[in-house]
């Protein structure tokens, strides 16, 4: 719940104070739980201003009809001095209609609160570990990473927005043979740098220009010392130096973007330090990892095929369909294997998880929710996790598929796409549509000035704001919250969509949603410039009134505190809230 009263949640608190003197009357048995009852705008604003399911979801309980119990709550609620009316629609539904004060109060408490308005204490500081991006460090960071990237920092601040305590981590993977291939790679630009033709990149290394420097960086540190040496002298070397090199790089791409992870874990700490071994042990003992032949595999031949005893884990006891080796046939961990102990690891500090994972790991999401819906029997409590799929973004110019970028190997990179459209366009582009949606990325469209561009919407409302405010003060008028009462139902309903902010970080927090932000600020945009364009026909209806000073105050108070709403909803999503287009 709001750690300030806001219309919703005194909306909701009254709504239980009824329920409880229902339930001391003997309408409702005692202990009724109200974890259902829900107090919300209704789907069509002519309803009224709020809408409660709360007859229809205890009825049961109460062991009568919707309507019945509604009419008892509608009797209480028709009481109150703030509810202008209270009917029942439908099988039971009940809809409010407050009086004009209770929203004028709104305004109130939004100046009052400033930065913190819609901030929550739902989270109870329930510690969220969040780890997004995790590419493996053999490149800069390209657009098939910058959407999780978005979307994971976004979610994070979310999070924190609504009071939980978040740790944003990075999963190293730098334990694969991934990591010898950047070795090599690195060791071949380092001896170009030090003077050596090398021909063409050989196939299977690295072949982007972006690993020239640091081959470059190496020469200068290390000499020619490992110039002709065989590769056993050097690889451990140029793996560690290049892994340190590749995650600055990405470390620098993601500050571009506004994001700074607090924690990095590196696959291969995890196996030094036997992580695998433990949790290996640690099923074993629950019975929960086995020694077993898997399947043949589908469409192969029994003679093309060797039956290979392995540790397999119980996925199948957790809704996956086979259970799942843990290790190779040469005794080295299978990539899921080494996540499952990643997971555990991460188990021991969180109360819940959440990774953002790319589209085409959708196949590995049962058997891992499987494996931590098991570590968390080990922990003593089970631990929520969950997994957003973000699906690939198509980059376009003009309508037409965007051509990769040369200097970088085969792609755009972040850092170009930032240096040419800017933080805020990328970051407010990537969550105008659910993550699990298919989006395409069109430079031309992204920076366009037109409604269709919702960062350029939401920015432009806040831009538009202030500039009333200097117009304003330039004509000596400042904006006062002394003659609010003067706002008529118009201006009204532009703080009505203010006060469903709060409720709806709630919402968004507890779906793990955070592109639910962008989609208001994108309504709440467009109720104000619809507002503003009511102005252009009636001068009535203008911000600034020349010959009302009082009108103009109050007018300019609610003003500002929808630029104050827009600001909230900018921050939890990184994106700035600009003075001026």
């Amino acid at each position: 719940m709001s750690d300030m009263q806001t219309v919703y949640s005194a909306f909701t608190a009254k709504i239980g104070d009824v329920l409880s003197a229902l339930e001391a009357e003997g309408a409702l048995p005692a202990g009724t739980s109200y974890a259902n009852v829900a107090v919300e705008p209704p789907r069509d604003p002519s309803h009224g201003d709020l809408a409660t399911n709360a007859a229809m979801v205890l009825a049961k309980q109460a062991k009568t009809n919707p309507r019945a119990l509604a009419e008892q709550i509608v009797a209480k609620l028709n009481d109150d001095p703030q509810v202008q009316s209270a009917d029942i629609a439908g099988p039971g539904f009940i809809n409010l209609r407050l009086t004009p004060g209770v929203w004028l109060d709104e305004i109130s408490a939004i100046a009052s609160q400033g930065d913190s308005y819609g901030k929550s204490s739902m989270g109870a500081g329930q510690r969220v570990n969040v780890e997004f991006v995790s590419t493996n460090p053999t490149g800069p960071m390209h657009m098939g990473h910058c959407r999780g990237a978005v979307v994971g920092d976004a979610l994070s601040s979310l999070l924190e927005y609504a009071g939980h305590s978040v740790v944003r981590e990075y999963y190293i993977n730098d334990a694969g043979g991934q990591v010898d291939t950047l070795a090599r790679s690195v060791h071949l630009r380092y001896r170009e740098a030090l003077g050596e033709d090398v021909g063409d990149i050989p196939e299977g290394l690295y072949p982007g220009d972006y690993l020239i420097p640091l081959g470059q960086d190496l020469a200068e540190e290390l000499g020619d010392r490992f110039q002709s040496k065989p590769e056993s002298d050097w690889l451990a070397i140029f793996r560690a130096e290049a892994v340190e090199k590749m995650m600055n790089l990405i470390k620098a791409d993601l500050k571009l973007l506004g994001i700074e992870h607090d924690q990095f874990s590196s696959e291969a700490a995890l196996h030094a330090a036997g992580k695998p071994d433990r949790a290996e042990a640690w099923l074993r003992q629950h019975d929960l990892v086995y020694d077993g032949i898997l399947e043949a595999p589908k469409g192969k031949a029994p003679d093309d095929w060797e039956p290979v005893e392995l540790p397999l884990f119980r996925s199948t006891k957790f809704g996956d369909d086979q259970d799942r080796p843990i290790k190779k046939s040469d005794g080295s961990w299978t990539y899921f294997g080494a996540d499952l102990a990643y997971h555990m690891q991460k188990a021991e500090t969180a109360d819940a998880l959440i990774d953002v994972w790319g589209a085409d790991h959708a196949g590995t999401v049962k058997r891992i929710k499987a494996a931590v819906a098991a570590l968390s029997e080990g922990q003593g409590k089970p631990i929520p996790f969950d997994v957003k799929l973000v699906q690939m973004v198509q980059l376009m110019r003009a309508g037409e598929p965007l051509k990769m970028s040369k200097r970088s190997g085969n792609f755009i990179t972040l850092k170009e796409m930032v240096e040419e459209v800017g933080k805020d366009v990328v970051r407010f582009t990537m969550l105008t549509r659910k993550p699990e949606a298919q989006m395409e990325f069109d430079f031309a469209k992204v920076v366009e000035a037109s409604k269709d561009n919702p960062v350029f919407y939401v920015q432009y409302a806040h831009a538009r704001i202030h500039s009333t405010m200097r117009k304003a003060a330039a004509e000596g008028f400042a904006p006062s919250p002394d003659n609010l009462e003067m706002l008529g139902a118009e201006e009204l309903d532009l703080v009505k969509q203010a006060a469903q902010f709060p409720r709806l970080v709630e919402a968004a927090a507890q779906a793990r949603e955070a592109h639910r932000i962008a989609f208001y600020l994108y309504d709440l945009a467009g109720a104000f410039h619809a507002y503003w364009n009511l102005g252009n026909d009636r001068p009535d209806k203008r911000f600034i009134v020349a010959d009302n000073a009082e009108l103009t105050g109050a007018r300019l108070f609610l003003a500002a505190q929808l630029g104050q709403v827009i600001r909230n909803g900018l921050r939890i999503l990184g994106v700035d809230a600009v003075e001026e287009m």
